[in-house]
């Protein structure tokens, strides 16, 4: 049998002599031999079998899988159980990289200025009869209550046998957004008798004054429309107390690709003009122009 000191070893799978103690020293401990030390150097010799148990080592741990997952892997009955493992952490890691892609490009659109000032438009919503699902959600729950909800929503709404009357949509509590828990209700407005199944059970939207931007792309970044909104209902002293509203034009149910996402926020106002009105705001100017 031959051996290679822990030098030779590491330009075999081309990893440094100290990130290839670091790999294999680590995994010792869960699992990967301990070679003997050459007394000269302190260096520790490998077998030349060890190489390939170190290159998926080195490969596992470069894509930042634990040191008990890569023992998991080595320890695998088969190569089904092992790339199954193999598998699940990759699904991790895309997750993590999408979540990462999505904080890149929110950060990207905080920095770069609008080309165009965003049209908001005071509008009068009448109330509405509706198919709908509420609770009380913690913020940081707020995502996947939303996904879920609206999933069973939809299947219940087709299931009925109900036509909707216009875009779907959710009234959220301001307690929501200042206290990180309040009151969400997603609905579809609907023509027809609502039958209670599960969570889904008749509501009635109110009718309700408001500021209305349309928010276009993914949600991930529409805190910025809601903070232009927010800016221009408190510049114009306008804004009263109330639940804000979202209106889905286009979403997921519609379309995967999240740039062709279009949502209407709707923010709660005392309307002096009688007619609606659709006004050019500006986040740095205090005036604005009619459309």
């Amino acid at each position: 049998m031959g051996w290679w000191q822990q030098g030779s070893q590491s330009a075999t799978f081309l990893a440094s002599p100290t990130s290839a103690s670091r790999r294999c020293g680590t995994t010792t401990r869960s699992g990967c031999s301990s070679p003997p030390r050459n007394p000269s150097t302190g260096y520790r010799y490998y077998s030349g079998e060890q190489v390939p148990t170190a290159q998926v080592i080195r490969r596992l741990r470069d894509l930042e899988m634990p040191v008990s997952e890569v023992k998991a892997v080595l320890d695998a009955p088969d190569a089904l159980a092992r790339n199954a493992l193999i598998a699940a952490h990759l699904g991790r890691l895309e997750a993590e990289l999408a979540q990462t892609r999505a904080a890149v490009d929110s950060l990207r659109n905080l920095l770069r200025p609008p080309v165009d000032a965003p049209a908001i438009e005071h509008r009068s919503v009448p109330a509405s009869r509706a198919a709908g699902i509420a609770a009380v959600v913690d913020r940081a729950d707020i995502l996947p209550w939303w996904q879920g909800a609206l999933a069973e929503l939809h299947a219940t709404v087709r299931a009925q046998g109900l036509r909707a009357t216009g875009p779907y949509g959710g009234v959220y509590a301001s307690e929501l957004f200042q206290h990180d828990r309040g009151e969400a209700t997603v609905f579809i407005p609907v023509e027809g008798s609502v039958r209670t199944i599960g969570r889904v059970m008749p509501v009635a939207i109110p009718a309700a004054e408001l500021a209305v931007i349309t928010h276009r792309g993914s949600l991930h970044d529409a805190d910025l429309s809601y903070a232009t909104l927010g800016s221009y209902a408190t510049r114009h002293e306008i804004s009263v107390d109330g639940p804000l509203r979202e209106y889905y034009l286009r979403g997921a149910s519609d379309t995967p690709d999240e740039a062709e996402w279009r949502t209407e926020i709707g923010w709660p106002i005392f309307r002096a003009d009688g007619s609606a009105r659709t006004t050019r705001a500006r986040a740095a100017s205090a005036g604005t122009t009619s459309a």
